[in-house]
Protein backbone atom coordinates (compact mmCIF):
# COMPACT_ATOMS: atom_id res chain seq x y z
CA UNK A 1 0.00 0.00 0.00
CA UNK A 2 1.42 3.30 -0.85
CA UNK A 3 1.90 5.58 1.87
CA UNK A 4 1.56 9.33 2.01
CA UNK A 5 1.63 12.21 4.55
CA UNK A 6 4.62 13.11 6.94
CA UNK A 7 7.10 10.41 8.29
CA UNK A 8 6.08 8.18 10.89
CA UNK A 9 7.73 9.27 14.19
CA UNK A 10 8.97 6.65 16.70
CA UNK A 11 8.27 8.85 19.70
CA UNK A 12 4.23 9.17 18.38
CA UNK A 13 1.60 6.20 19.18
CA UNK A 14 -0.68 6.28 16.17
CA UNK A 15 -4.43 5.68 16.26
CA UNK A 16 -5.70 3.10 13.12
CA UNK A 17 -7.99 5.63 11.68
CA UNK A 18 -9.95 3.74 8.55
CA UNK A 19 -11.73 6.25 5.93
CA UNK A 20 -13.92 6.73 2.82
CA UNK A 21 -13.17 9.75 0.35
CA UNK A 22 -15.22 10.03 -3.11
CA UNK A 23 -14.44 11.75 -6.39
CA UNK A 24 -17.76 12.96 -7.39
CA UNK A 25 -17.40 13.72 -11.70
CA UNK A 26 -20.08 15.00 -13.59
CA UNK A 27 -20.02 16.85 -17.05
CA UNK A 28 -15.98 17.54 -17.00
CA UNK A 29 -16.41 18.62 -13.29
CA UNK A 30 -15.34 17.44 -9.56
CA UNK A 31 -17.63 18.05 -6.76
CA UNK A 32 -15.25 19.20 -4.11
CA UNK A 33 -15.48 20.13 -0.54
CA UNK A 34 -13.32 23.22 1.30
CA UNK A 35 -12.76 22.84 4.85
CA UNK A 36 -12.34 26.25 6.74
CA UNK A 37 -10.53 24.17 10.11
CA UNK A 38 -8.26 23.30 11.14
CA UNK A 39 -6.74 25.01 7.95
CA UNK A 40 -8.55 26.04 5.08
CA UNK A 41 -8.15 23.50 1.99
CA UNK A 42 -9.76 21.74 -0.96
CA UNK A 43 -10.57 17.93 -0.11
CA UNK A 44 -11.95 14.98 -1.51
CA UNK A 45 -15.50 14.44 0.22
CA UNK A 46 -15.05 12.04 3.24
CA UNK A 47 -13.91 10.94 6.63
CA UNK A 48 -13.38 8.65 8.93
CA UNK A 49 -15.78 5.50 9.83
CA UNK A 50 -17.69 5.45 13.26
CA UNK A 51 -17.06 2.19 15.36
CA UNK A 52 -19.77 0.15 13.74
CA UNK A 53 -20.29 1.61 10.87
CA UNK A 54 -19.84 0.19 7.46
CA UNK A 55 -17.74 2.17 4.77
CA UNK A 56 -20.62 2.29 2.60
CA UNK A 57 -22.75 3.51 5.25
CA UNK A 58 -19.55 5.67 6.01
CA UNK A 59 -19.12 7.12 2.60
CA UNK A 60 -23.19 8.33 1.61
CA UNK A 61 -22.66 9.85 4.90
CA UNK A 62 -19.75 11.71 5.13
CA UNK A 63 -20.59 12.73 1.26
CA UNK A 64 -23.86 14.10 2.56
CA UNK A 65 -22.59 15.82 5.74
CA UNK A 66 -19.76 17.51 3.19
CA UNK A 67 -21.58 18.60 0.50
CA UNK A 68 -25.21 17.83 0.18
CA UNK A 69 -25.27 15.78 -2.46
CA UNK A 70 -26.57 11.88 -2.01
CA UNK A 71 -24.37 9.36 -4.54
CA UNK A 72 -25.20 6.24 -6.18
CA UNK A 73 -23.30 3.31 -8.05
CA UNK A 74 -19.74 3.78 -5.92
CA UNK A 75 -17.01 1.60 -6.71
CA UNK A 76 -13.71 1.45 -5.05
CA UNK A 77 -10.45 2.75 -7.19
CA UNK A 78 -7.96 3.24 -4.55
CA UNK A 79 -6.40 2.86 -1.28
CA UNK A 80 -3.31 4.49 0.81
CA UNK A 81 -2.16 5.34 4.16
CA UNK A 82 -1.41 7.82 5.74
CA UNK A 83 0.25 8.87 9.28
CA UNK A 84 -0.67 12.26 10.33
CA UNK A 85 -1.78 14.71 13.14
CA UNK A 86 -5.51 15.71 13.60
CA UNK A 87 -5.99 18.79 15.49
CA UNK A 88 -9.36 18.98 15.58
CA UNK A 89 -9.45 15.55 17.59
CA UNK A 90 -5.75 16.13 18.89
CA UNK A 91 -5.04 12.66 17.46
CA UNK A 92 -2.10 11.04 15.88
CA UNK A 93 -3.54 8.62 13.43
CA UNK A 94 -2.49 5.94 11.18
CA UNK A 95 -5.28 7.11 8.62
CA UNK A 96 -6.35 4.08 5.93
CA UNK A 97 -7.82 6.05 3.24
CA UNK A 98 -10.17 4.09 0.72
CA UNK A 99 -10.90 6.46 -2.51
CA UNK A 100 -14.32 5.38 -4.24
CA UNK A 101 -15.67 6.94 -7.28
CA UNK A 102 -19.01 7.68 -7.43
CA UNK A 103 -22.34 9.52 -9.29
CA UNK A 104 -23.49 12.56 -7.36
CA UNK A 105 -27.01 11.96 -8.20
CA UNK A 106 -29.08 14.62 -6.36
CA UNK A 107 -28.06 18.20 -3.96
CA UNK A 108 -30.47 17.96 -0.70
CA UNK A 109 -29.39 21.11 0.49
CA UNK A 110 -26.09 22.83 1.84
CA UNK A 111 -23.54 21.20 4.01
CA UNK A 112 -24.73 20.12 7.12
CA UNK A 113 -21.31 19.77 8.38
CA UNK A 114 -19.90 23.01 10.20
CA UNK A 115 -17.36 24.91 8.14
CA UNK A 116 -17.38 23.26 4.73
CA UNK A 117 -18.56 24.37 1.40
CA UNK A 118 -19.12 22.44 -1.24
CA UNK A 119 -18.17 23.45 -5.13
CA UNK A 120 -17.74 22.16 -8.24
CA UNK A 121 -14.39 22.79 -9.81
CA UNK A 122 -12.91 21.21 -13.24
CA UNK A 123 -10.85 17.91 -12.94
CA UNK A 124 -7.71 19.19 -13.87
CA UNK A 125 -7.97 22.31 -11.58
CA UNK A 126 -8.51 19.73 -8.77
CA UNK A 127 -5.40 18.05 -9.18
CA UNK A 128 -3.93 21.79 -8.30
CA UNK A 129 -6.59 22.27 -5.40
CA UNK A 130 -6.28 19.29 -3.55
CA UNK A 131 -3.99 19.66 -0.57
CA UNK A 132 -3.67 15.68 0.15
CA UNK A 133 -0.95 14.46 -2.03
CA UNK A 134 -2.43 10.94 -1.46
CA UNK A 135 -5.68 12.28 -2.56
CA UNK A 136 -4.08 13.87 -5.81
CA UNK A 137 -2.08 10.83 -6.57
CA UNK A 138 -5.53 8.51 -6.86
CA UNK A 139 -7.16 11.66 -9.18
CA UNK A 140 -3.93 11.57 -11.51
CA UNK A 141 -3.96 7.86 -11.65
CA UNK A 142 -7.90 8.06 -12.26
CA UNK A 143 -7.54 11.10 -15.15
CA UNK A 144 -4.78 9.36 -17.01
CA UNK A 145 -7.23 6.43 -17.84
CA UNK A 146 -9.98 8.11 -18.79
CA UNK A 147 -11.47 8.53 -22.39
CA UNK A 148 -10.22 11.30 -24.03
Amino acid sequence: MRRFGDPVRPDVSYTHRPGVYAILPRDGALLLTHQLEPEPEFQLPGGGIDPGESPMRALHREVYEETGWRIGTPRRVGVYKRFAYMPEYDLWAEKICTIWMARPIRPMGPPTEPGHMALWTPAEAALELLANDGERAILAQILAAAPR
